[in-house]
């Protein structure tokens, strides 16, 4: 019988297999190692003018499962706001242009209308792909980046793949692989697509814009042809007063230690033995879910399964910082009523986006709060360590001067918020999907082990919490055998 399981790491994955393992396991005991001094990981809620504002992680895509099934069974329901009908919109050759529809992330499609993103050349240049031929081997894998360019030159990798997929890993489109990118992309290439616009037109499908980050990785549900079709489901989804209510339901009722590093991880007859930090002694259990980050992962595997460890440890992380100010509404009347705005690769500017979050929710708009703008800007790639290293009025001050070109914001804000995130994202990098695979069938080898987090299956919330049960899933499952008392 499992009467303790340990769960290193208190981000959201660590916290939705904690409370995974205490349904399944109810009368064991579950403990959160978590070496900083909070919960939540790259989830995290501030005090922004007196409002409830996130400077992580700030939405999920809605039609996964994983969040609102996790929101029902901790009676959070009340708690799921959606975006309003603000579009967003990308800076591009020197103009804040609408996101255009019909790309798949920056892909286009055959149905991509580009005009006002693209230079005469540039459309030229889209327009004749589908008539060159195309060479691909089944299976391979190659940087996104390099295929776009070689495909449609520049322009669509720098101005709409860079931007959208940049603000999904904070990485680099020439840096990412094409199949944990951009599976469906991938798998028409396998199938025989003549050219690149032609396996986006059949990655996308029918009637589908597919821009937004992940929608393709849940296919729509069939509805009978006697059922009314209403509007399309929201895309994206939030908590009315931040993911800090998620965090602290899921770690009611988990015995949580914070401040406390996991060391070294070894088996035993009947279980695992943590080593934590100096004085924090030892910690033995039945069962271990580790949900840190890859370097993490490599280390605490380099004893137990270093193949596992090997693989995790080539995958790299980015980091990036978030900027999140307040402004009284008549310093901010020159905002856009946009959701916000990309900034392509090739821009002139520091910031690599800013969401309007005041024009994005209706729960933040100025006339449902306190008359205040609130807004967020996001700085830092993979590769661009030298931004975290400016302090933080350096980077108010570049944040503060992109805002006066891409928004007219010149005022002072009332209120600023500076949230560093290093290491926050793992780059899924050429050859990625066989690290993972190499990671977890080292893992699966050792009963009562499970990994889980961003690295595996996706960096949004709701892959992280699929993970997450699967991992308590698995680790619950298995029975310790007793402790042999008879010599060996």
């Amino acid at each position: 019988m499992i009467s303790r399981v340990a769960v290193v790491g208190g981000g959201i994955s660590g916290l939705a297999a904690a409370h995974r393992l205490r349904t399944l396991l109810p009368a064991a005991t579950v403990t959160v190692l978590e070496q900083r001094d909070r919960l939540g990981g790259v989830l995290r809620t501030v005090d922004l003018a007196g409002v409830p504002y996130d400077v992580g992680a700030e939405a999920f895509l809605a039609r996964r499962p994983e969040v609102p099934a996790l929101l029902d069974e901790l009676g959070l329901c009340d708690e799921l706001v959606h975006p309003g009908r603000a579009a967003a919109t990308v800076r591009a050759a020197g103009a804040n242009v609408p996101l255009p529809a019909g790309t798949l992330l920056g892909v286009p499609t055959g149905a991509a209308r580009l005009d006002g993103v693209l230079s005469p050349a540039g459309l030229a240049r889209v327009a004749a792909e589908r008539d060159r031929p195309l060479e691909w081997a089944a299976g391979a894998d190659v940087a996104l980046g390099a295929l776009l360019r070689e495909r449609f030159g520049d322009e669509p990798a720098d101005r709409l793949a860079d931007p959208l997929l940049g603000g999904v890993y904070a990485g680099r489109v020439d840096a990412l692989g094409l199949r944990a990118t951009l599976p469906a992309l991938a798998a028409a290439l396998d199938a025989g697509a003549p050219s690149l616009t032609a396996a986006a037109d059949r990655a996308v499908g029918p009637a589908s814009s597919a821009s937004h980050p992940g929608e393709l990785r849940v296919p729509p549900r069939r509805v009978p042809q006697s059922t009314p079709v209403g509007p399309p489901a929201p895309v994206f989804g939030a908590l009315r007063r931040g993911y800090a209510t998620l965090v602290d339901a899921l770690a009611a009722g988990a015995d949580v230690r914070l401040s406390t590093t996991v060391r070294a991880l070894h088996r035993r007859a009947d279980g695992w033995r943590l080593v934590l930090g100096p004085e924090q002694g030892v910690l033995d259990v039945d069962a271990v879910v580790l949900a840190v980050p890859a370097p993490a992962v490599a280390r605490l595997l380099a004893d137990v399964a270093p193949s596992g460890a090997r693989a995790a440890g080539k995958i790299e992380l980015a980091s990036s910082v978030v900027v999140a100010l307040a402004y009284r509404e008549a310093d901010a009347a020159a905002l856009p009523a946009t959701s916000g705005v990309l900034v392509a690769a090739d821009e002139p500017l520091s910031i690599k986006a800013a969401t309007h979050s005041a024009r994005k929710w209706p729960h933040l708009a100025a006339s449902a709060t306190d008359g205040l703008v609130r807004l967020r800007a996001s700085l830092g790639r993979f590769g661009e360590a030298a931004t975290l290293q400016a302090d933080d009025a350096e980077l108010v001050a570049r944040v503060r001067a992109d805002l006066g070109v891409l928004a007219g914001i010149t005022a002072p804000p009332v209120e600023v918020r500076v949230q560093r995130w290093g290491g926050g994202l793992p780059q899924y990098a050429v050859g990625h999907l066989d690290r993972v695979r190499a990671v977890e069938d080292a893992v699966a080898a050792l009963p009562g082990l499970a990994v889980a987090g961003a690295a595996l299956h996706g960096v949004g919330v709701p892959a992280c919490i699929g993970t997450a049960r699967a991992a308590a899933e698995r680790v619950a499952g298995w029975e310790p055998r007793p402790a042999s008392t008879t010599p060996r």
